[in-house]
């Protein structure tokens, strides 16, 4: 090798020796990442024992509760809505915790930084893959939360009917549709959808705790830790603004601890909707937002991070 050969191999290297097309923010690189990344967590044997437990928790519901019918059903919508949103939850630290370090003890960040891949897309891709993730997971509870729901009701309404058979046919008719009313109704689905877009906060976050986090359980500690901070943080504000006032020092540190620690339990809606209570437009579009902006914050957040780690 001549001495101008080994100059331009030892040459640092500089972003405008890249070609267009790399330097270009690629769909098809980031849909790459997001397919290989959504390949690679469903080998997971967590995700695999995680769906399981969620799956059997909501059948068993079914055995859970044999009072009024109306009891019956609340019961079952408690149980298998929470456990949809711990199945979530669970699934969204655990997998993200692991992805960042994994790639990196497995040099495959390296690998695909090296094709050259801006880490903006790498890490967009990785967070994209665990959406899709709990995306399909979220729908195949739905599916089997709807599918118990459905043949209970079937059930309900079957004894119901056999039950009230000489009753005149309007209040038969009043009877099945109480029955109907109290099985499904339309304010579980934004109620769905919030704890969707919770789980997808939670990966973020993960994402974010992880581009400077040295192991993977460190990132599933401090995640624990503010998982339970997210939850009593509504409790603590309260005890706070009645303690201290509610002067502008105090709404600062607030703002700054909101920001640091999301408040989770804005996102538990499902409560107030099993207990019967209406969720507003207004009340699901504010917290829609809120967490839509709180995934976008984190995941900037990882993405500045982890232009800035060594690699």
């Amino acid at each position: 090798m001549t001495d101008s050969e080994t100059a331009s191999t030892l040459q640092p290297f500089n972003a405008s020796t890249i070609p267009t097309r790399h330097r270009a923010l690629s769909l098809s690189r980031i849909l790459a990442i997001t397919s290989n990344t959504l390949i690679e967590l469903t080998r997971l044997k967590v995700f695999y024992v995680l769906l399981v437990f969620g799956l059997l928790l909501i059948g068993s519901s079914i055995f859970m509760a044999q009072f009024s019918f109306q009891q019956e059903f609340q019961i079952l919508k408690d149980v298998s809505l929470g456990a949809i949103s711990m199945f979530t939850s669970l699934l969204a630290i655990i997998a993200t915790a692991r992805m960042l370090p994994q790639d990196i003890e497995d040099r495959t960040v390296y690998t695909i930084l090296a094709k050259p891949v801006p880490r903006f897309e790498y890490v967009v891709g990785k967070l994209a893959g665990i959406l899709l993730l709990l995306a399909i997971s979220t729908l195949v509870m739905v599916a089997a939360f709807l599918a118990v729901l459905y043949m209970r009701e079937q059930a309900v309404l079957q004894a119901t009917a056999k039950q009230m058979a000489s009753t005149p046919p309007d209040q038969l008719a009043d009877a099945l549709r109480a029955v109907r009313a109290s099985a499904f109704n339309t304010d579980l689905v934004p109620g769905i959808i919030i704890t969707f877009l919770k789980a997808c906060l939670l990966t973020a976050l993960t994402l974010f705790v992880s581009t400077f986090a040295t192991s993977t359980i460190f990132t599933i500690v401090v995640m624990v830790f503010i998982y339970f901070i997210g939850h009593l943080e509504s409790t603590a504000r309260e005890y706070w603004l009645t303690a201290h006032g509610s002067g502008l020092i105090t709404r600062v540190f607030l703002a700054i601890v909101a920001l640091l620690f999301p408040d989770l339990q804005a996102f538990n809606l499902l409560d107030d909707i099993v207990a019967g209570t209406a969720i507003s437009m207004a009340v699901f579009t504010k917290t829609a937002l809120l967490g839509i902006f709180y995934t976008v914050i984190y995941t900037l957040l990882a993405v500045f991070v982890f232009y800035g780690k060594e690699l």
